[in-house]
């Protein structure tokens, strides 16, 4: 048994559930930089879309039941910390899925197993072929094993996302509402990195930097708010 052969197996036990279509499997861990040596294979940005929509269903649902006396606002601000790439990328990595994934040599050896989008993606790839797979109480049954440590944390006050916190920041000062300009985009074109920049009526602008525009705008938005003493 190879390396990835053996951390996928290993991933499985993991995931709790035991597919009958391994090919689904297969596929949600294949980055579609993989198919440009091997075009023929099945990638999983079709399945990252219906992962997208199941991890949204399950959590909503987890929510409700964790917390039926919280305000649609409450429950907007956790759902959207639960079902984030960052998010995703984390639940990734304490599953092993980076071991498993196939990528194209080159990104493997740029990182590309560490890389939170990829590994965001695959995730939500992987909520989808456990759907597939087993129905939505296997998906539902996946997202309370494994976003299990982020579940408790939801009962706690949420925390604002940065962007949202800025926003309100300059609303709250009667200001326009924040704009951001991606700046640069460079690395290799399955693991870029990107540049941002954020500027607000009245005061300097600050960058940020993220594996996608949306981590490089909340870093730019997070450097803005610490330099105005908004935020501790």
């Amino acid at each position: 048994m190879n390396r990835r052969s053996a951390a996928i197996e290993a991933l499985e036990q993991r995931l709790g559930h035991v597919f009958a279509d391994r090919t689904l499997l297969e596929q949600a861990l294949t980055h579609a930089g993989a198919r440009d040596a091997a075009p023929s294979l099945a990638h999983n940005q079709v399945l990252e879309f219906l992962g997208d929509r199941v991890l949204g269903l399950v959590a909503a649902d987890a929510l409700m039941r964790l917390g039926p006396q919280w305000r649609e606002g409450e429950l907007t601000r956790r759902h959207a910390a639960l079902v984030s790439g960052s998010r995703c990328a984390d639940v990734a990595r304490a599953l092993g899925v980076g071991p498993a994934l196939r990528l194209a040599g080159g990104d493997s050896k740029l990182g590309a197993r560490e890389n939170d989008r990829i590994l965001g993606d695959a995730m939500e790839a992987l909520m989808a072929a456990v759907y597939l797979d087993g129905g939505l109480d296997a998906a539902r049954s996946l997202f309370d094993l494994a976003w299990k440590g982020a579940l408790s944390e939801s009962g706690e006050a949420p925390v604002l996302d940065p962007k949202t916190a800025l926003n309100e920041w300059a609303l709250a000062r009667g200001l326009a509402a924040p704009r951001y300009e991606t700046l640069s985009r460079s690395g290799s074109p399955h693991a870029p990195t990107f540049t941002v920049r954020v500027d607000v009526q009245g005061h300097a602008p600050e960058t940020g930097v993220g594996l996608n525009v949306r981590s490089a705008q909340k870093a730019a938005a997070d450097a803005l708010l610490r330099r105005e003493g908004a935020k501790a």
